[in-house]
């Protein structure tokens, strides 16, 4: 790597398995020979780290670890222990954050989600199928929305979760944030050469990034929720800022509403924290990577189990 001249790194192409291209970065013509060469893949990413595409070499390890996923999929045993840790991480972290308001604001449906999700982590573990994970979190979403709604200090009329259409501003940034999170979780499986539609918990459909999905399930309450609460409970958003359709009564964001949200979303992700597995001080952005590189070695079988993103 080098910069104004000046040599800044050198990494040995061998301990190389991935390049990664952040914004407008171009390589030489001899730069991209070398990693063809070398069989070193690389994918180029917009500088907010939206996917674009990527350089395959003829010894690339890409179809290997496709096929790792697709013989995942056909355990149903590897398949389970995958979902559940998925979900295990999505609830533990609701309570963490239900847990964070309750010090401050002590409420009844605060201390019955904590309690709540707190017993549906245990029954996780005695889950025989995907069913009945999905069951589990059904009901913990219930009791999670419901003492969700205690905690904005502004009335939006949010009652509960309602996903098509939303018919409240906190129903429509909910959506919308988890749409945004649902495509830079799908860059981060993409960068790594993981297919996005083969997933372990979500069911494998036409157009559905099941994968993504799976991945995004432990970052719902970290990034997208905590973006909701703040920016509902701050004023950063009012009820001027959201439209009603009078067709299907689905509230939508006006224009200058999505880019107040999205500058939100931008800057809590960009947000460094210390990674729970390692220590290391990054950015959420990373660690959506993180997860799906983390994927990748247990199902290459150089990592026993999944570990999800939990935070304290």
């Amino acid at each position: 790597m080098v910069k104004e001249g000046k040599t800044i790194l050198t990494v040995p192409a061998a301990k190389v398995d991935q390049v990664v291209i952040f914004g407008n970065i171009g390589l030489t013509t001899p730069v991209i020979h070398h990693l063809l060469i070398q069989g070193i893949d690389c994918a180029f990413c917009s500088s907010t780290g939206r996917y674009h595409g990527r350089l395959f070499s003829g010894e690339s390890k890409f179809g290997l670890l496709r096929q790792t996923q697709h013989q995942a999929l056909a355990s149903p045993a590897l398949r389970l222990n995958i979902a559940r840790a998925v979900l295990r991480g999505k609830l533990a972290n609701q309570r963490t954050l239900m847990m964070r308001y309750a010090r401050e604001t002590p409420a009844a449906p605060l201390s019955e989600a904590v309690g709540g999700l707190t017993r549906a982590v245990e029954n996780l573990e005695k889950a025989e199928n995907t069913g009945s994970l999905l069951g589990i979190e059904g009901y913990a979403s219930v009791l999670y929305y419901n003492a969700f709604k205690t905690l904005l200090k502004q009335d939006l009329g949010f009652q509960a979760r309602v996903r098509r259409p939303p018919r409240d501003p906190v129903n429509s940034l909910l959506s919308f944030s988890y749409t945004l999170l649902a495509y830079d979780v799908q860059a981060a499986v993409r960068i790594v050469g993981l297919d996005p539609f083969l997933g372990f918990l979500h069911s494998v459909e036409y157009s559905k990034p099941s994968l993504a999905l799976d991945i995004m399930e432990e970052f719902r309450p970290v990034i997208a929720d905590s973006i909701v609460l703040k920016t509902v409970s701050s004023n950063i958003l009012t009820g001027t800022d959201f439209q009603k359709k009078e067709e299907n009564g689905m509230v939508l964001l006006s224009p200058e509403a999505v880019k107040k949200f999205i500058h939100q979303y931008e800057e809590r992700l960009l947000t460094n924290i210390a990674h729970p597995l390692t220590g290391h001080q990054v950015t959420y952005r990373r660690c959506l990577e993180l997860q799906v590189r983390q994927l990748a070695r247990v199902l290459t079988g150089s990592e026993g189990e999944y570990k999800p993103f939990l935070v304290r």
